[in-house]
């Protein structure tokens, strides 16, 4: 098995980012055609001020990059250093419930990393707003923060650290799963076939809040977060302040369709790295070169040219073009 040392990328400008991914860019695009890039020089910018956790794209990021690796796996050991995460770990019902068994499976449910193991059990992780789930090779120094993991069979190691400690470990009979306290209140997953305009019409019905905290109530979608609102409502050319009661049949058609093209599309470039996303051979993802509204404020609108504003929204950065958004 291969394990790659960890890189941590700043993004400095969309060229820089390129040659840091391995993209060639051939007149601002790039070859494989992921990421429309602007020219050399022009900056990403993304203010100290913002804050973001990992959502739904970082998280199927994650699997992705750990499936293949880690399927067939099986856990021989468990060292936890600090149990103090957002619940406090039980070492001895954890390590009962992973030590010897085989991985053979990873799923995803809103933002919860779920690896399925033989006996019937299921290993959860939630990376809360600083966590990272990295496999690296079993004598490789601990990393700092590294609160949890797992020995596996194959000498490598299955890392969570987490300098906030709001992230999740916990292990869970499989069959109970849906019906657990932590996931039993989700809502609809916004890739499947369940999301459309008609579906997100009548899960409005009767409600009258901002559209934009509506998309956010992980009761009704899961995983769209702060991030992925704002882009999917610039996408969809819809005002992250309008009420959900003047939203037309054909506004919700335009914004499921929007929120799906803009979730798929961050998952293709690796997610957003804004603060500490990495996926689980430890690399940043690349989406944040394609932000269209987040974090420019003040920059061009690149529909309608008008500039770009950043508005308080339930505590949270929410980023509109006052030209194309009604």
């Amino acid at each position: 098995m291969e394990y790659l040392a960890h890189r941590q990328i700043q993004i400095l400008d969309v060229a820089v980012a390129a040659e840091l991914l391995g993209l060639r860019l051939s007149n601002g695009i790039c070859q494989d055609g992921r990421v429309q890039a602007a020219p050399r020089g022009a900056s990403v910018r993304v203010r100290d001020s913002l804050s973001a956790m990992p959502e739904l794209p970082e998280i199927e990021v994650l699997r992705r990059s750990l499936r293949p690796m880690l399927v067939s796996e099986r856990i021989v050991g468990l060292r936890i250093r600090n149990p103090a995460l957002r619940e406090p770990l039980d070492r001895r019902r954890l390590g009962r419930r992973v030590r010897g068994r085989r991985i053979v499976e990873l799923r995803r449910r809103a933002k919860y990393l779920l690896i399925d193991l033989e006996g019937g059990y299921t290993l959860v992780v939630h990376l809360g707003m600083s966590g990272r789930l990295t496999l690296v090779a079993g004598d490789s120094p601990v990393q700092q923060h590294e609160h949890v993991a797992f020995r596996l069979a194959g000498g490598g190691r299955l890392a969570f650290r987490d300098p906030r400690r709001f992230g999740l470990v916990l292990a869970l009979p499989t069959r109970r799963l849906e019906a657990d306290r932590h996931f039993v209140s989700l809502g609809i997953e916004p890739l499947g076939e369940e999301l459309s305009g008609g579906t997100l019409a009548g899960l409005a019905r009767g409600r009258r809040g901002p559209v934009k905290n509506f998309l956010m109530d992980g009761r009704l979608i899961v995983g769209v977060g702060n991030i992925y609102a704002s882009e999917a409502l610039h996408r969809a050319a819809v005002h992250p302040r309008r009420s959900v009661a003047r939203i037309s049949l054909q506004s919700w058609q335009r914004l499921a369709a929007a929120v799906q093209v803009t979730l798929r599309q961050a998952i293709a470039e690796g997610g957003t790295t804004l603060n500490d996303f990495a996926d689980g051979q430890g690399r940043s993802g690349y989406f944040q070169v394609s932000l269209r509204v987040y974090g420019r404020q003040g920059e061009v609108c690149a529909r309608c040219g008008r500039a770009v504003r950043r508005i308080v929204m339930a505590g949270r950065s929410t980023f509109y073009c006052p030209g194309c958004q009604r």
